[in-house]
């Protein structure tokens, strides 16, 4: 069991608010944290049926016996809940009091804004990162391996076979976190928009098009896109739309957060990812841009990640705004370093006047590099600087 980057941060707000909440994917590693390093806190699962009748039944009995330093493991289960809660923290006054988990963001974020807005300090646990993987000795040098195995704690800390792992885990999430969600009556007709989601992964969403290839209408689309994003399979990157004079492209990108996950739904295994493959490009942009955005929540720094497109077809990977200066980013799967790799950053550079305050490169080589023009950083070791 290694200690998550997330830890310190949590711990320090526990010193600030009264109530923590944690979501994340399922099976991300929030219950083996939250039950290994906060020891001290008593640990209710409220998946667990008897639990769960009890809290529903009789809430104020229930918080009786659990009145302070709990963890309320799935507590989007029970959102009667929150009321109470909110009245017990401004009742009490304490900080520290209760620590939420839950694994679908809509419900707990549903609940959270309503009741306990202003009370909550709110951290999203993702799958391991490149700096927790380094940690524990986990990460191949084999980019390919890493990309297909991918970062969920289970088939690391357990040795799950990866290839088993996630059937399971499609399976079990189409079962129980979709019917959860939405009333999805063809659970063969949502996995097949998921597969067809997974081939555009990296690209412009556009649901008419996801809507005419999966053979349903429109709305449903936009409804099975928002689960998917609500359960963390995915996420949306917006575009940046300070257009320094130029026609920008307003829809957003869509990312798998986890490659793993992808590469199986593209029915890509051990031994049949390469630098040849069609689609490594795409699968290491998916790695490295979902890689910055997971450690910007571990770590707790804030920022929002845009990209940038014009009309035509300039683009800069990432970027994120830093008040006046923009910081942005270009990622190749070349493991050459060359300063073509870095036009589109001199590029944008170039209209946007004096607002770049640095410009990187991660690119698919093992060696940093500081040139004049641009920071060169070789994908393991996305995290090492402060920029990233």
């Amino acid at each position: 069991m290694i200690e998550r980057v997330i830890y310190q941060e949590v711990v320090s707000a526990l010193k600030h608010y009264p109530i923590l909440a944690i979501t994340g994917p399922r099976q991300s590693g929030k219950t083996t944290m939250l039950r290994s390093m906060f020891s001290d806190y008593r640990y209710v699962n409220l998946e667990n049926p008897d639990m769960r009748e009890y809290a529903t039944t009789d809430p104020k009995a229930f918080l009786d016996e659990y009145d302070r330093y709990v963890i309320f493991d799935e507590v989007q289960r029970v959102p009667s809940l929150f009321s109470y809660l909110q009245a017990i923290v401004d009742d009490r006054l304490e900080l520290g009091l209760y620590i939420l988990s839950g694994s679908q963001n809509f419900h707990l974020m549903e609940q959270i804004t309503q009741t306990l807005a202003g009370r909550v300090a709110l951290f999203r646990l993702f799958p391991f990162d490149l700096t927790e993987m380094k940690v524990a000795d986990w990460l191949s040098d084999d980019l390919g391996q890493v990309m297909v195995k991918g970062f969920y704690p289970a088939i690391f800390e357990r040795s799950v076979g990866q290839d088993s792992y996630y059937a399971n885990y499609v399976d079990t999430y189409v079962r129980r976190d979709v019917s959860q969600l939405a009333n999805v009556h063809d659970d063969r007709l949502f996995r097949v928009f998921l597969k067809v989601c997974a081939t555009r992964a990296g690209q412009l969403l556009n649901l008419t098009d996801l809507s005419k290839d999966v053979g349903v209408s429109h709305s449903t689309i936009k409804n099975w896109i928002s689960i998917l994003e609500t359960s963390y399979v995915i996420h949306l990157l917006l575009p940046y739309y300070s257009n320094f004079g130029k026609r920008v492209i307003k829809s957003p990108k869509l990312y798998f957060w986890d490659t793993g996950l992808l590469c199986h739904l593209l029915n890509i295994r051990r031994g049949k990812l390469s630098p040849k493959h069609p689609l490594w490009g795409h699968l290491f942009e998916n790695m490295v841009v979902g890689e910055i955005i997971k450690q910007n929540y571990h770590l707790g720094q804030q920022r929002d990640y845009y990209f940038w497109r014009d009309s035509h077809g300039h683009e800069v990977d990432l970027l994120y705004a830093d008040g006046p200066s923009l910081h942005i980013y270009e990622v190749k799967s070349s493991t050459t370093l060359t300063s073509k790799l870095a036009e589109p950053l001199q590029y944008f550079e170039g209209i946007s006047g004096d607002a770049v305050s640095t410009k990187t490169l991660i690119y698919g080589g093992d060696r940093n590099q500081s040139r004049s023009q641009f920071k060169a950083v070789a994908w393991s070791k996305v995290g090492q600087q402060s920029n990233d």
